[in-house]
């Protein structure tokens, strides 16, 4: 038998309402921020995310599924949503739309890493980006996004940690200390912390190696070498978020997985298992590194795998069949289907589609938990009334063979 390749994950109908209930609640919650939909493609010219997310970070050192089309060109997968998006925003002029430019997505991404708890190697992803203003106030609006986000789909047991990672001015000086640092025990450091050292020591930082983390310990803070204006945008992040009662900690260890980060970034992490639920930052050197405009830019993006493995218990009950209409023979089909196809714009209502018989059709109607049973035959045609009845109390009532007095019903059982 075929199976699923390792990393992957079906998505069974018997769950998938699940997801929806995600999704539509990230929907809400950005359009009431007035962002809209965007849509890019799954692949892209592989060029994109080594110039984007740099070619010194794990996604592309060692995560993207990478492969020559027939026509020898190098595509990748999409392995996260912003470089997609900014080239987008780039190529189709998006710059000349009123600015800032604020869009989301919801979209699968690929990247061949360790599977773990809520991530796969296709994974869906939901995000927002916030293109076209340098204020700190578009720092929150991205972080209060998120907040809000997590709080309508009951994730609370969350903390939010903050970082400055600084502009390219003050990130030189502290890259030549955080080098020195590093130089004294190198030898010790993995083979990928050795050859990030000269080309983007910060990225040692964020190695997942075991030893390299312990020889982190006591390494300069990026905090500490901030340049006034990084220092003034990371103070008036700190300060709003505090009048906004939005609680955070300071973690001058958040560096973020991809080049493209300055100044602020963030995280919101689970309290129940240390995972990182959400995460984002500033990225206001990306759409110039990719040939546009000089452009300042913000956003997100969760796993929607995630989100789920920490609210699987606080999701409602699958949607329900509300009508199950059976038929004596099946000469009353056209009947129940004239019903069924009125009221299925209120209600959900299933009918036969596999000639089955009488009984059979009541088993079927028992087994998938049809709330209610409406039942036609020769007399019921006949007389224009039927008996409707209420699967889980018994009750019974009789109702003329049109939507309407059916409707009633079902709304007065409940």
């Amino acid at each position: 038998m075929i199976q699923k390749a390792k990393g992957t994950k079906d998505i069974l109908a018997d769950e998938s309402y699940r997801w929806q209930l995600i999704e539509e609640a990230a929907q809400e919650t950005f359009e009431n921020f007035g962002l809209k939909e965007i849509r890019i493609p799954t692949f892209e010219y592989t060029e994109l995310f080594e110039r984007g997310v740099g070619d010194t970070t794990d996604v592309v050192q060692k995560e993207m599924y990478t492969f020559n089309d027939k026509a020898g060109r190098s595509i990748t997968l999409r392995p996260e949503g912003t470089a997609g998006i900014v080239r987008a925003y780039i190529e189709n002029g998006l710059f000349s739309k009123p600015s800032p430019y604020k869009v989301w997505y919801k979209m699968p991404m690929f990247r061949y890493e360790n599977v773990q708890k809520g991530r796969y190697r296709e994974f869906n992803q939901i995000g927002c980006e916030i293109i076209g203003t340098s204020s700190y106030l578009a720092d929150i609006e991205a972080i209060n996004i998120a907040n809000t986000f997590l709080k309508k789909i009951s994730i609370e047991d969350v903390k939010l940690k903050i970082n400055s990672i600084g502009c390219p001015t003050c990130r030189k000086k502290y890259q030549e200390v955080l080098k020195e640092f590093v130089n004294e025990n190198i030898n010790m450091y993995c083979s990928t912390c050795k050859s990030r050292l000269d080309k983007n020591p910060m990225r040692i930082l964020d190695c997942k190696e075991e030893k390299c983390k312990k020889l982190n310990k006591g390494a300069p803070v990026i905090l500490d070498y901030l340049c006034e204006e990084c220092k003034e945008h990371f103070e008036n992040v700190k300060n709003m978020l505090k009048q906004l009662n939005i609680n955070y900690d300071v973690d001058s260890g958040i560096v973020r997985g991809l080049d493209y980060y300055t100044k602020t970034v963030f995280e919101f992490i689970s309290q129940k298992d240390g995972y990182t639920v959400l995460a984002g930052g500033r990225y206001d050197g990306l759409i110039k590194e990719l040939d546009g405009a000089d452009t300042p830019a913000v956003g997100f993006a969760a796993g929607e795998e995630r989100l789920l493995s920490l609210i699987e218990e606080k999701q409602p009950e699958d949607f329900k069949t509300e009508l199950y209409i059976a038929t004596m023979e099946q000469n009353q089909m056209k009947k129940a289907l004239e019903i069924a196809e009125t009221l299925r714009k209120y209600i959900v209502v299933e009918t036969d589609i596999c000639s089955r018989s009488f009984n059979a059709q009541l088993k079927y109607a028992n087994k998938i938990g049809a709330e209610n049973l409406l039942v036609i035959g020769e007399e019921e045609i006949k007389n224009n009334t039927a008996k409707i009845k209420n699967m889980k109390t018994g009750e019974e009532k009789t109702v003329e063979l049109n939507a309407d007095s059916i409707f009633d019903s079902i709304i007065e059982f409940e």
